[in-house]
């Protein structure tokens, strides 16, 4: 895997590599990094040229004094897609990646080939309205005597399973890293008017998400149903895991990306169970 950095018009935006071939353009969740697919890039290294990028404002990427939005981590995969001049990618995003990589084919169809969203909700008014009287998801107070550390892995401990705490310490570390911010990236995607950008969408499109992904597998139907310009949208389900599928089952993630990867244009458009 090679580590670089690409100039943006917010600064150097840090990415990772491995294989070549079709580019595979891989966007993680809040708050994490291009660490959540550690894993995955060496599977997907023999297929393709997977390129796993830290979001504007997370990992080692530029900071900014920016309020965090979709489109603002949208306009920075933007460049990095110009900057190492990309064409028919697979974009793949994670929960808010996915968010993400969903506004960015919305307006850039004619270099995205190809989406997968994993674990993405389907963001609307209704959901913006339930999720404003919900408590936050990540973010502390700062405590002199370092107990926010606990606090904060207390709050996502149920998320993982807990024969792997070092998935939990991979979280812990890349959001630590964006301690000041880290609940802005859970604000920008309950904000984004998904339901005014889906229909944009225009390419071939895989939903996946982990069975006990319990808050974004109720979503599938909706955004399959919300796809209504993609003209191919498959679905898979992910057994065994949940939220952290991307580094929990880096082995059932790579093989949906791969098979996405691969897949024909002239299946139509599934029926969702």
């Amino acid at each position: 895997m090679l580590k670089a950095y690409t100039d943006s018009r917010f600064g150097q935006l840090h990415h990772v590599e491995a294989g070549s071939g079709r580019p595979v353009v891989l966007l993680h969740q809040t708050p994490r990094s291009w660490d959540e697919y550690r894993d995955v890039l060496p599977l997907l290294a023999p297929h393709c040229r997977a390129i796993a990028m830290d979001t504007l404002g997370f990992g080692a990427s530029a900071r900014t004094d920016q309020p965090f939005r979709i489109e603002l981590f949208a306009d920075a995969v933007d460049d990095l897609l110009d900057a190492l001049d990309l064409d028919d990618v697979l974009l793949v995003g994670h929960h808010t990646g996915g968010v993400v990589a969903l506004e960015v084919a919305a307006r850039r169809g004619r270099r995205v080939s190809g989406l997968v969203l994993s674990g993405v909700p389907y963001v609307d008014g209704p959901r913006r309205a339930r999720v404003a009287e919900a408590p936050p998801i990540d973010h502390v107070d700062v405590a002199p005597d370092g107990s926010h550390v606990g606090l904060l892995r207390a709050r996502r401990r149920a998320f993982y399973p807990p024969d792997r705490p070092d998935l939990l310490d991979r979280l812990l570390r890349d959001a630590l890293g964006v301690l000041d911010r880290v609940e802005e990236g859970h604000a920008a995607v309950n904000r984004y008017r998904m339901e005014e950008r889906i229909g944009s969408v225009a390419v071939p499109t895989l939903v996946v998400c982990g069975e006990d992904d319990e808050y974004s597998l109720p979503d599938v139907p909706r955004l399959v149903d919300g796809l209504t310009a993609a003209p191919v949208v498959r679905t898979s389900v992910l057994p065994g895991t949940g939220v952290p599928s991307v580094d929990h089952r880096p082995d059932l993630f790579a093989a949906a990306v791969l098979a996405e990867l691969a897949a024909p244009l002239d299946l139509g458009r599934p029926v969702v169970p």
